[in-house]
């Protein structure tokens, strides 16, 4: 047990001073105005507008509508016969109806 604390101890010093001794002989790098602006690596660049495309969300929009739909359609299937088939209509009627009001506003 101490010689494995012992081994670590000295791989951790060995290893440190290495590191000390690389970054005092590495060459040091010349700080420019450009070089030190954020995220730029050395080259000048113009801030751009971001554009973002709502496209995919509204794929995404009619695939929970689809989707969902057709889960709860399964679901209530399985129980319909102990089950009041009104909330169920009413539910498939309100997502036919964001449907065609989504489909609509293209």
């Amino acid at each position: 047990m101490v010689e494995s604390i012992i081994v670590f101890l000295l791989i951790l010093a060995v290893s440190s001073a290495i590191y000390l001794l690389g970054r005092h002989w590495a060459p040091k790098p010349h700080k420019t105005e450009d070089k030190i602006l954020m995220y730029t690596c050395g080259e000048r660049m113009r801030p751009k507008k971001v554009k973002i495309t709502v496209t995919l969300y509204k794929y995404l929009i009619y695939f929970v509508i689809i989707d969902s739909s057709v889960l709860i359609m399964a679901f209530a299937a399985l129980v319909v016969d102990t089950m009041n088939p009104l909330p169920l209509l009413v539910y498939l009627f309100t997502i036919a109806m964001a449907t065609l009001l989504l489909l609509g506003g293209d």
